[in-house]
């Protein structure tokens, strides 16, 4: 292959006009990868035979660009099972082979992360000596495996990065559970000392968000695993070793997800019952008072009406015989409130 040409170099994922990927790599054994143009990676995929053993590239596409999918058609030969998935709508897991390729679509975080919209979609399709990856949305996973082969990190073949990748997305994954917990920490403590300074929209939109990305992720340890049992032939035994502690890895933070989701809506429950305790506490004091009043409030609208024959009206001492006796009685009855609320204490 020439060592230069005057092709545009594969760098800028903001270049959208360009007809081909965003950004392409060329690796050949035991070095690092280098950055080749659109003419490069057209001519090893129209000459292979040329090229030496375990020679590779990958390309990667941007599926906003409507260049990408008809560029792809004409110089690459890969599934309709691919092409299939990128058109796709519906957010499921896969990993099939079909032929001697590999066709995967993926989930992992978006490169701006928030905690309201985690997730993108990427597909990709695996050849013996052909990586192509592509999506709609900059995907943080992707990004920290580019910055990998633009530091040098050598990689042997295909498999090795796709297993790299699932590594990075178990990483992001576990980032995500941590920053979680910091935030689920403190109000376990305050709902721990029966303070109920956290609202339930906090815990519901933190509760959802790991839900989803359970959702969407946790199917992909089992897609691989299955592709472990019955591998194409073309992947070493190393290959899928190195695959296979990816997927257990990607596996142990799905687990910590679930954990954490579990951990939440515990937390969902301890704070419905304080929001149901405070609230019976206060529906008993009001019980209570307007108990405690209601002699008062008898006698006073009896002895309002203005009517003849009110009782004790002309007497000297008419009010306080009246009032001694509503004064004893709710004595009384506060006393029997305060001795009952003791009791429903113990």
């Amino acid at each position: 292959m020439p060592a230069e040409t005057t092709g545009q170099k594969l760098e800028s994922p903001s270049d959208s006009n360009q007809n081909g990927p965003i950004w392409g790599y060329h690796f050949v054994p035991n070095q690092p990868a280098r950055s080749i143009t659109t003419e490069e990676a057209v001519e090893f995929l129209q000459a292979p035979g040329s090229c030496a053993p375990n020679e590779f590239i990958w390309l990667h596409f941007s599926l906003s660009n409507a260049a990408s999918e008809p560029w792809l058609r004409q110089y690459v030969s890969l599934p309709d099972s691919f092409y299939e998935s990128l058109q796709s709508d519906i957010d499921a897991t896969h990993l099939e082979q079909d032929a001697d390729s590999l066709v995967a679509r993926i989930h992992d975080v978006l490169f701006d992360f928030t905690f309201d919209a985690p997730v993108a979609t990427t597909t990709l399709c695996v050849k013996p000596r052909l990586l192509v990856s592509a999506h709609a949305r900059p995907w943080r996973s992707i990004e920290q495996l580019r910055s990998a082969v633009q530091a040098g990190h050598v990689f042997r073949s295909p498999i090795e990065i796709l297993a790299r990748l699932l590594r990075d997305q178990a990483n992001v994954l576990v980032d995500i559970v941590r920053r979680s917990k910091k935030r689920v920490s403190p109000m376990e403590e305050q709902l721990l000392a029966k303070r109920i300074s956290v609202t339930r929209n906090e815990l519901g939109s933190l509760r959802r968000m790991l839900v989803r990305l359970q959702r969407l992720l946790a199917p992909e340890p089992a897609a691989f695993f299955r592709l472990l049992n019955q591998p194409p032939e073309w992947i070493a035994r190393d290959e899928l070793q190195n695959l296979q502690q990816a997927a257990e890895k990607f596996s142990t933070a799905i687990t910590d997800t679930a954990a954490l989701v579990e951990r939440v809506k515990q937390l969902q429950e301890e704070l419905s019952a304080l929001v149901t305790a405070q609230a019976n506490r206060t529906l008993f004091v009001l019980t209570v008072v307007t108990v405690l009043a209601l002699p008062i409030n008898l006698v006073a609208g009896l002895f309002g009406m203005n009517v003849g024959g009110i009782p004790l009206g002309q007497h000297k001492y008419g009010f306080l015989l009246v009032v001694s006796p509503l004064l004893v009685l709710t004595a009384l009855l506060a006393y029997l409130a305060y001795w009952g609320l003791g009791r429903r204490r113990r």
